[in-house]
């Protein structure tokens, strides 16, 4: 039985669409994450509707490579122009632009991609040990435990993705709000249609998704002079040797387990454990001449360990719970619907074919992700220079392409242009984005598995008790609410403090 499964993933992972699918993924992505102020999750929104027509298995490995591919990019312009491409590689800026300043780009380059690569490799075989662990016991959850889950999911994303936890329930709020918008599946009723038909299934997931993470940059690229970007710099020096590896070896291991602990929690993200990671390194570095800030080459490893390690750990929560790790993952979750099927510990059942074509094709794109970083540095580091009015109306063109090409309906073109107006205001009043689309993607979950407690227990609300499992969430939920408010006092102290 075990071997039928995997024969039939083989037979899916190693088709040419499929592998073709995973490289051209990888590369997308390495390209998006090396242009600054494309990032991630708007390179994941924009490939996704190129996905309809796939095999779910394809679309989905489509997905990945772009999302690993876009992790590692921003490592590029990290280096050569002190501009991260990504949020995750904020970190590596510290040590990798003084690297290239000092005539070692090609090094921290090469440097950043070894640590990328293990990294990557090291978070894959932790979703495919831990995912399927995680699956079983979660076959003991009801609607009670999936409630309770989902409510610590919100409570954790939404305080740790905004810079205070009010702003970030604004944002939980406003995509919980957003999500209820058409009919009421129990006793079908209207609810917030305003008399406009085309409401009445709701909001499609594509243009709410593309309005959301596109649309604000361009219009914000409009709204306000674009700064210059600095000049690149010419990849210097040799290459990366394997006694600097070796010697580095130490920071990427570490950076990958941070990478791995942290993305398997919902909400963290990158950015998160590249610093911790770097921290490390630098608190644990046993080189007298090691100069973090000013061009260590363990620096660079230890920042692209961290945030490659949580790639594949983001995924654990997502196929085991259906909880997304982070707002790519919440992309991802998206496409796993648009498909029909619904990750959670019954995916593990009813389509292990899937899953287990999921992880070969993960490990298969860490081996691309090396192929392609490492023979292809010097073309993408030049991708840079790509002029913002050729790019920003090519990215306008494939929104309305996404947004029109789910239902052929141009009432999807109104929604993602209202949206992305949403999402500029948002951006522009530091209210962040992750919570509203989470809070959108698990609103009707969130919902549907209250609804469905309250009935089995007859309007009881003892039943959301009714166990440890229950019993755990609640109190994290405390915790986490408890850690935000006092930091948040904390916060607060420290501005009257100064001011």
């Amino acid at each position: 039985m075990l071997l039928d499964h995997l024969q039939s993933a083989l037979d899916i992972v190693l088709s040419v669409e499929t592998v073709l699918a995973l490289f051209g993924g990888v590369v997308i992505g390495t390209i998006i994450g090396a242009i600054p102020g494309m990032t991630v999750t708007m390179g994941v929104a924009l490939t996704l509707p190129f996905t309809f027509n796939m095999h779910p298995a394809v679309g989905i490995l489509l997905l990945l490579g772009v999302y690993k591919g876009g992790v590692y990019g921003g490592s590029i312009t990290a280096i050569l122009i002190k501009t991260p491409g990504t949020p995750a590689a904020s970190c590596t800026v510290m040590d990798g632009y003084p690297m290239s300043q000092n005539g070692q780009a090609r090094k921290a380059l090469d440097i950043a991609l070894y640590a990328s690569c293990f990294a990557d490799f090291v978070s894959n075989i932790s979703l495919i040990l831990f995912a399927g662990l995680l699956a079983s016991f979660a076959l003991r959850f009801g609607p009670p435990e999936y409630f309770t889950l989902i409510v610590f999911s919100l409570t954790i994303i939404a305080g740790i993705a905004g810079e205070n936890m009010p702003k970030g329930m604004i944002s939980a709020g406003l995509g919980l709000f957003l999500a209820t918008v058409g009919l009421d599946l129990v006793y079908g009723t209207n609810r917030f249609v305003f008399g406009e038909v085309e409401l009445m299934a709701g909001l499609n997931f594509i243009p709410v998704l593309i309005g959301l993470f596109a649309l604000p940059e361009i219009i914000n690229h409009y709204a306000k002079k674009f700064e210059e970007r600095g000049q690149i710099q010419a990849l210097a020096g040799g290459h990366a040797t394997f006694a600097e590896f070796r010697r580095c070896f130490k920071s990427i291991f570490r950076g990958s387990i941070i990478g791995v602990v942290l993305g398997a929690i919902p909400g963290i993200g990158g950015a998160p454990a590249a610093f911790l990671s770097y921290s490390e390194a630098q608190r644990t570095s046993k080189n007298p001449d090691a100069k973090f800030g000013n061009g260590e080459m363990e620096g660079v490893a230890a920042a692209e360990a961290g945030n490659n390690g949580t790639c594949g750990a983001t995924l654990i929560p997502l196929l085991a719970l259906g909880v997304p790790g982070d707002i790519v993952t919440a992309v991802i979750l998206g496409a796993f619907m648009i498909h029909g099927l619904q990750p959670g510990p019954l995916l593990f059942q009813d389509n292990l074919d899937l899953i287990y074509a999921l992880f070969i094709g993960i490990m298969i794109s860490s081996v691309f992700l090396f192929i392609v970083g490492k023979s292809a540095i010097r073309i993408f580091s030049h991708v840079v220079l790509l002029p913002n009015k050729i790019l920003f109306p090519m990215v306008l063109v494939l929104c309305v392409y996404g947004g029109y090409a789910v239902n052929n309906n141009p009432f999807d073109i109104l929604v993602m242009m209202l949206v992305g107006l949403l999402g500029f205001g948002m951006l522009r009043t530091g209210i962040p984005a992750a919570p509203f689309l989470i809070a959108f993607v698990l609103g009707p979950l969130l919902e549907d598995n209250f609804r469905q407690s309250l009935l089995l227990s007859q309007g009881g609300m003892e039943i959301f008790f009714r166990n440890e499992i229950c019993w755990i969430f609640w109190a994290l939920t405390a915790l986490v609410v408890f850690i935000l408010v006092r930091r948040g006092v904390r916060n607060r102290r420290a501005a009257w403090a100064e001011g």
